[in-house]
């Protein structure tokens, strides 16, 4: 596969697409063990075993629509290699977004916030191979889930999070001199890609109750700002991996083209009168699993970048 990605906007031309098969929740990680103490969902508790088979099903219906759509445009599609987490008490290959940094020509290894997830490289053991990694250091106090970065080209913001600490912030600014990197401290949840979307160069979509204009990131100073103030709140099932605002949760096809949330009505309305053709789509357990269009995808090859 070619690793040609610089930006979240660039036409697409190949991805990966996650998968729900085997989703399970983990029963001895060090840090999904402390769920309980960091979670605001108090209704039930923290989930753990195998996930519900009809959630699984559901949601892999729900992701080959998303393949569908995306091949009618174009796009060349690739799905993570089936491993059993059950047996292996890791979680699920839905997000492969949370695992890998495409950063231009080059793959980013992190040192995800579960140790458990760490695994979920090895259903894409066929992207690593030929193509240059870098490798974040595990066990030396670096946290990274992937989703804390957006990419703008030459300009990264890296959200500084419980999945994404100082110390991994300071590992990538050393990998890669090239790139400004600004780091930004906007809320205590977890990735980036429910709090900002940049659709294409000089127009981004924020989360109004988590960025003010007095804390918008100074590399989107000079850029069109949509400020989203609510959502429509998407159903679970049993417990919320997610909040509310992964309904924010959108994939660029290219700088015209975005895939949304179907539910998302108002937000449809707001951005085809900015000039976008809106795809939209569900996905039924995005809270559930915790991941929207941009969480469940990788896009290794953006053209034009």
């Amino acid at each position: 596969m070619r690793i040609h990605s610089y930006n979240e906007w660039d036409k697409l031309r190949e991805i990966i697409v996650g998968t729900a098969t085997n989703a399970n929740f983990p029963l001895d990680d060090p840090m999904w063990n402390t769920e309980e103490q960091r979670t605001l969902y108090k209704d039930a508790p923290v989930p753990r075993g195998p996930v519900a088979q009809h959630v699984i099903d559901e949601s892999n219906e729900d992701l080959q629509g998303l393949c569908d759509i995306l091949t009618t445009a174009g796009v060349s599609v690739h799905r993570p290699r089936d491993l059993d987490f059950v047996k292996l008490d890791g979680m699920h290959n839905y997000c492969p977004r949370d695992r890998l940094i495409v950063a231009g020509n080059t793959l980013v290894d992190t040192a995800m916030l579960y140790p458990c997830r760490d695994m979920e490289i090895n259903a894409l053991d066929y992207l690593i191979k030929g193509n240059p990694v870098k490798h974040m250091p595990r066990g030396e106090g670096m946290t990274l889930d992937a989703a804390n970065v957006l990419r703008l080209g030459d300009k990264w913001i890296y959200l500084e999070s419980v999945s994404g600490n100082r110390e991994a912030y300071n590992w990538l600014v050393e990998q890669f001199p090239q790139i400004e990197i600004e780091c930004v401290n906007f809320y205590a949840g977890i990735h980036i890609d429910s709090t900002i979307l940049a659709l294409r160069e000089g127009t981004a979509l924020i989360n109004a109750t988590r960025v003010t204009p007095e804390t918008l990131p100074k590399s989107l100073k000079d850029w069109d700002i949509i400020w989203i103030n609510n959502v429509e709140e998407q159903g679970f099932y049993n417990y919320p991996f997610a909040s509310k605002w992964i309904g924010l949760n959108m994939l660029s096809i290219d700088p015209e083209t975005v895939i949304v949330d179907a539910a998302q009505k108002e937000i449809i309305t707001i951005l085809e009168s900015k000039g976008f053709t809106v795809i939209p789509h569900t996905l039924r357990h995005s809270r559930t699993l915790g991941g929207g269009f941009h969480c469940v995808t990788l896009d290794t090859w953006r053209e034009n970048a």
